[in-house]
């Protein structure tokens, strides 16, 4: 075993069963990883069942889209998307910029989008003075989003299939438990009422820090927070980490609704079920 770093080759399956024939469907994948300075995209390859041309294009918050329609009468759906990806580690959290920085009428209409609540981010009173709280007690908004971050995971339990995809944030503080999706989501909504710009990011995380050259492991579909004080910053809070070489970035958005890995509409009977399956290798 060494230590973690090197190339990854990722290979996401996921698709819908339909209880009958689905006449026509229209559909978008977001599951391909970026390519910027943190990783280096090498190839990429996106496989529909039922065969589909698919035409790929750059939405709004800068995330890959294959976009594609099906046709011909089916009863499965199928996306595969495999990559290889050279990734290296995100830069630590800095000291930032000052709380008057974050104040200023540019910056505040520059980030705009990642000020406001949106349906799953949005907290309430309670956790709203709980942000006004801990930014009150940092001295810069960096420290404010680490307190945030570490006060989210002392207080909400990572237990997978307590949430499903639609859970807003509320919900998962209520039962104090969720899974990377919530945690995230939660955590954005303290940022933003604290009044730091702050994004959700989809993507894959390889599980083992120690990780065997050339085993095939089965991955994740994982989502961190990225948050802006004078540059972006991008952290983990379910693991309560800086993102590594082990996070690969697939897209950005405010909250998973901006980026699910698979989405559409179709003619026919309701959808009975979704698969997902993550395999990574490590290359070197």
């Amino acid at each position: 075993m060494s230590a973690f770093g090197g190339v990854l080759r990722i290979r996401h399956r996921t698709g819908f069963k339909y209880a009958g024939a689905v006449n026509s469907s229209y559909n978008e994948a977001r599951m391909i990883p970026l390519a910027e300075s943190r990783q280096t995209t090498l190839d990429t390859q996106v496989e529909v069942w039922p065969p589909a041309r698919t035409q790929r294009y750059t939405d709004y918050w800068g995330t890959q889209v294959f976009a594609f329609d099906v046709q011909v009468p089916h009863s499965v759906l199928t996306v595969t998307a495999t990559a290889t990806v050279d990734t290296r580690p995100a830069e630590p959290p800095g000291l930032g910029v000052a709380w008057t920085d974050l104040q200023t009428e540019a910056v505040r209409d520059r980030w705009c989008e990642y000020l406001l609540p949106t349906s799953l981010t949005t907290v309430d009173d309670e956790l709203a003075a709980t942000a006004a709280e801990l930014r009150a007690q940092a001295q810069r908004p960096t420290e404010c989003a680490l307190a945030i971050s570490g006060y989210v995971r002392e207080q909400v339990s990572y237990l997978p299939g307590s949430t499903e995809v639609h859970t807003s944030a509320l919900q998962a503080w209520r039962q104090r438990s969720g899974v990377c999706q919530d945690i995230s989501h939660l955590t954005l909504g303290l940022l933003r009422a604290a009044g730091i710009p702050a994004r959700y990011v989809s993507g894959y995380l390889h599980p083992h820090a120690q990780a065997e050259i050339g085993a095939s492991v089965v991955g994740q579909s994982h989502a961190w927070v990225e948050w802006w004080a004078g540059a972006w910053t991008a952290f983990d809070p379910t693991n309560q980490v800086p993102v590594t070489e082990r996070h690969v970035v697939v897209g950005r958005g405010r909250d998973y609704g901006d980026v699910p890995p698979l989405k559409g509409v179709y003619a026919g009977p309701a959808s009975t079920a979704q698969g997902v399956e993550v395999e990574i290798v490590r290359l070197r």
